[in-house]
């Protein structure tokens, strides 16, 4: 968040219009003729903010572009305005007026500066190829006034993420052999310290050893963790290489890894010899590429032995425990690319999950190893159940407010779902409750990755369960919250909305009578049995205002549309009409989040209709739920648009031709219940119990009588005359019939249209129950097949009563 300072900053940025900014560029680019000073500095700071706050490009004066680029190249510049300049045109980028060239770069700091704008143009003129070779040049011949190539890996890392194939094999080879100086021939004495101080003397004391985490002398090569007062440069190229690593690797290794000649081989190096020989690689002479993969490696073996060690700063601690995390993605990729590897690396990260098991803030290194044994663990015949149970039930649980981990979480389910076997799915499946708690509290950032996962967790067994967890998420993020607020750990708690207070809600999350709802909702495993939650839904009612409540809420019908693709997939008969019961159950039982219920009706009413259309025989076995629901007046508020699907799907379904088990006797009641709800809803006066009924239920209760009538044709006068009425009606309303002028004119003109249609039954049964050939084109192109007929009939007698003075 910005501080309202910022947001003043920034509001101004994007109001200034072109012809003011126009005006600044020209007094830019006077100041860029100048000799440079703090108004310079000040000027391009002012630019590169109004150019950057904007998601639109802004255009910019040639004379000033053409400045910029001078002044990037210019070798006597100081850094501070090359730095800034480089930074507005890459936010100018992509543009038709840059004339940069990496060919003219004075020293490496100005080539990694134009390389940038250049990789930012996107490689409309192959700029990542021309940068790329650059760059490999300049590093093999040293050129560029012996300045520290330490600016150029970053550079590296972009080229090989952009155009992997823009280096050449001569520049891979270079690049290894560098990578291997790098990493495992750095000095392993301390820096000299800066000279030049208010305390400094000719008898300054001689810098030392380099030192471990723990204090302790180091005894083997420099790494990534070991410290020490000041560093070398060959020190810093050696932290740089370790972050460029495993991008190169990925990079520089075997085209095809799973080649038959690489299964061959892997077979060959599992024995004990290939294992025993594969040890002493080290001192062979290796080509470049496997030479750096034995260093990577042996750099990887050093930094988990380091991290053993009980660091004296927590800065070092944090930093133990990212290390560990790249060093086991390291020796994952190395083992993909050599299998030897893979033998030499199981006692260490054997080691490391017992240590995990006990170092806390370790989470991020067991999703690590969870990877590294899920594509090596059949192969090294080595069980991992323990990181995997873990991985899905623990750590969820207990850190599902860490957004990093959440979305690195969510990623390896989301990647990894087509690699786990069998029992490992079946976790995976059984700890969806566990999950949600990540999707919940992070709802924004991770509902496009459950879209992508739920298909993967969601099986017959679980739909309902599943169903019920999503129209239940923004109260599980009010759970979690209160949660967080009742831990006993306040400075470990992560920030929340701070303006709301909810002493109640966390009286009754400690309430004992309330235990069993709130651990349903929290479970880590799924239950097999569903709770209602409406108590909690009362309770919680005041946090329905927190943000993140707000934001879960409005993630809620995204998901439910992904469920929903998933389930009709493999959805049978039973299933189908439990997800039926559910939607009806749930509908008037939802968290009452401003708008939530709304959205969920809109979903639900669609698949509804989507289950039924699926399964026509729907209507009639839950012909009692659909009464119930379609019966009663208090739905019109409880269940919303589910209400009008209730009633068109009746209408539609309720048919021998959709269901032999449909008698006259089920059409009789529904037409009786739906006929007393009509009746009610446009005879009484508005209330709080019985709210104004939209015109799209009346018009969809009169078109579903009348369709039923047309199905049971003694109930024809009956539905005829409540027509009747209700034109009447629509041209002098009741006190309790006060509609907007389009509501009233559809009704008026539905009852027409329907009126008119009884008046032939047999034509009302061709148009409202066609024959199941209506889905071919040919039903509706054939002028003899019988509903074009029976509608241009319709059509003639519809344009004769509209002409009859009503």
């Amino acid at each position: 968040m910005f501080t309202a300072a910022a947001e003043n900053l920034l509001q101004q940025a994007r109001e200034i219009q072109d012809e003011e900014l126009g005006r600044f560029c020209t007094g830019v680019s006077k100041l860029l003729q100048e000799a440079p000073g703090p108004a310079t500095v000040d000027a391009l700071q002012r630019l590169f903010l109004i150019v950057s706050a904007t998601k639109y490009p802004r255009r910019l004066e040639k004379s000033c572009v053409d400045l910029l680029q001078t002044t990037l190249c210019q070798p006597s510049c100081p850094e501070q305005l090359q730095v800034l300049c480089a930074a507005i045109l890459r936010e100018m980028s992509p543009s038709d007026s840059l004339t940069l060239s990496c060919e003219h770069a004075q020293n490496t700091q100005q080539l990694s500066l134009v390389a940038s704008v250049l990789l930012a143009q996107g490689d409309r003129r192959q700029e990542v190829r021309s940068v790329g070779q650059r760059i490999c040049t300049v590093l093999e011949s040293r050129q560029l006034d012996g300045s520290s190539p330490r600016p150029l890996l970053p550079i590296v890392s972009k080229v090989v993420g952009l155009a992997p194939d823009t280096l050449q094999s001569d520049h891979t080879d270079l690049l290894s052999k560098r990578l291997v100086d790098w990493l495992r021939y750095a000095s392993v004495q301390q820096g000299p310290p800066h000279s030049g101080g208010f305390f400094s003397t000719p008898r300054a004391r001689q810098p030392g050893p380099i030192t471990e985490v723990d204090g302790a002398v180091a005894s083997d090569f420099f790494t990534v963790l070991s410290t020490g007062q000041h560093f070398t440069e060959d020190q810093w190229l050696n932290v740089q290489a370790f972050s460029l690593l495993r991008a190169w690797l990925l990079h520089s290794g075997p085209v095809d890894p799973g080649s038959p000649g690489t299964d061959d081989k892997s077979e060959l190096e599992g024995s004990t010899l290939s294992v025993l020989s594969a040890a002493s690689t080290a001192s062979r002479l290796l080509p470049p590429r496997e030479r750096l993969r034995e260093v990577a490696f042996e750099y990887c073996q050093r930094l988990l032995e380091q991290s053993n060690r009980r660091a004296l700063r927590k800065g070092d601690s944090d930093l133990q425990k990212a290390c560990v995390v790249e060093a086991v993605l390291v020796v994952d990729v190395l083992c993909r690319q050599e299998p030897s590897f893979l033998y030499r690396a199981l006692s260490c990260l054997k080691a490391l999950h017992a240590q995990l098991g006990t170092d806390e803030g370790s989470e991020r290194a067991l999703l690590a190893l969870a990877q590294f044994f899920l594509n090596h663990g059949e192969a090294a015949v080595v069980g991992a159940d323990a990181v995997y149970q873990r991985l899905f039930t623990r750590l969820p649980a207990e850190h599902f407010h860490s957004p990093v981990l959440a979305f690195d979480m969510v990623r390896f389910c989301v990647d990894n779902l087509g690699l786990f076997p069998s029992p490992l799915l079946g976790l995976l499946k059984s700890s969806f409750p566990n999950l949600f708690k990540l999707l919940a509290w992070h709802s924004a950032p991770l509902t496009s990755e459950f879209v992508a996962l739920l298909p993967g967790l969601v099986d017959a067994s679980l739909a309902v369960e599943m169903l019920h967890a999503l129209l239940d998420l923004p109260c599980l993020t009010a759970a979690l919250d209160l949660q967080l607020r009742n831990s006993a750990t306040p400075s470990d708690r992560p920030l929340w909305d701070t303006s709301l207070r909810t002493p109640s809600c966390l009286e009754a999350f400690r309430n004992p009578q309330f235990q069993g709802l709130f651990q349903h909702l929290l479970r880590t495993k799924a239950s097999g049995s569903v709770e209602r939650l409406t108590p909690l839904h009362q309770l919680l009612q005041p946090m329905t205002s927190c943000a993140r409540v707000v934001q879960c809420a409005q993630a809620v019908p995204t998901l439910l549309h992904a469920f929903f693709a998933a389930v009709t997939q493999f959805a049978d008969g039973a299933l189908t009409n439990q997800l039926a019961l559910l939607i009806l159950e749930r509908s008037d039982s939802v968290y009452q989040v401003a708008g939530f219920e709304a959205r969920v009706h809109r979903v639900l009413s669609g698949q509804l209709l989507a289950l039924c259309q699926h399964k026509p025989a729907l209507v009639v076995e839950l012909a009692r739920e659909l009464l119930g629901v379609g019966g009663s007046v208090s739905s019109i508020r409880s269940h919303g648009s589910v209400l009008t699907c209730v009633v068109w799907a009746v209408g539609e379904y309720l048919s021998v031709a959709c269901d032999r088990r449909c008698t006259v006797e089920q059409i009789n009641k529904f037409f009786e219940a739906l006929e007393a709800l009509l009746f009610e809803v446009t005879q009484s006066r508005p209330s709080a119990d019985l709210p104004r009924c939209p015109p799209q239920v009346i018009t969809g209760l009169m078109t579903t009588l009348t369709k039923l009538a047309s199905r049971s044709q003694d109930l024809i006068p009956r539905v005829s005359l409540f027509l009747s009425k209700m034109r009447t009606l629509t041209q002098n309303p009741a006190p309790g019939f006060a509609h907007q002028e389009e509501g009233t004119e559809a009704i008026r003109t539905r009852a027409t249209e329907l009126l008119t249609l009884l008046k032939m039954p047999s034509v009302a049964q061709f148009v409202f129950t066609p024959s199941a050939d209506v889905c071919h084109p040919r039903y509706h192109r054939d002028t003899n097949t019988a509903l074009p007929l029976a509608l241009r009939t319709v059509s003639r007698l519809v344009e004769k009563e509209a002409g009859q003075p009503g």
